[in-house]
């Protein structure tokens, strides 16, 4: 019976990766990971939203003696936009404020990817055709490709 409900679980598990995966939204970068993300935080902060952090998950492997390749988290939100789908399913709060990560590839490449807002509403039960929705995929995407940008 446990070795049953284990086995379920465990493919349960493996079903749910492929649709987490779907919704990664993906861009190139022509920069390195660091002014790729310098250029996020200044569009974030140009269009009046707020950087809450930056995590640079190489300098914390760094700080245990162990290697990654340039991998950077940009945290940062508007509560106009966060909080009227936190008002709709309060439980969207564990997904927001809204994350991008840039990290580089074994050849160098720089990637920038982020999870589509449509899965924070599929997610938390929140309305597919909510205003804040298509506000929050217009946002990401206008900010990750001003990011991206070859200028």
């Amino acid at each position: 019976m446990i070795r049953r409900s284990l086995a379920t679980l465990a493919l349960s598990a493996a079903l749910a990766l492929p649709a987490m995966a779907g919704d990664m939204i993906h861009k190139m970068s022509p920069h390195s990971v660091s002014v790729t993300m310098d250029r996020l935080a200044a569009a974030v902060e140009g269009a009046g939203a707020t950087v809450f952090a930056r995590v640079d998950h190489a300098g914390g492997a760094a700080k245990v003696d162990m290697e990654l390749r340039p991998t950077e988290l940009l945290i940062f939100g508007n509560p106009k936009l966060g909080t009227p789908a936190m008002l709709d399913g309060q439980t969207a709060g564990r997904d927001l404020p809204l994350r991008v990560l840039a990290y580089a590839d074994a050849e160098g490449a720089v990637h920038v990817v982020y999870h589509d807002p449509a899965g924070l509403a599929e997610a938390h039960g929140l309305p597919a055709d909510a205003e804040y929705i298509k506000m929050m995929t217009g946002a990401l995407d206008k900010l990750t490709s001003k990011a991206v940008a070859a200028e």
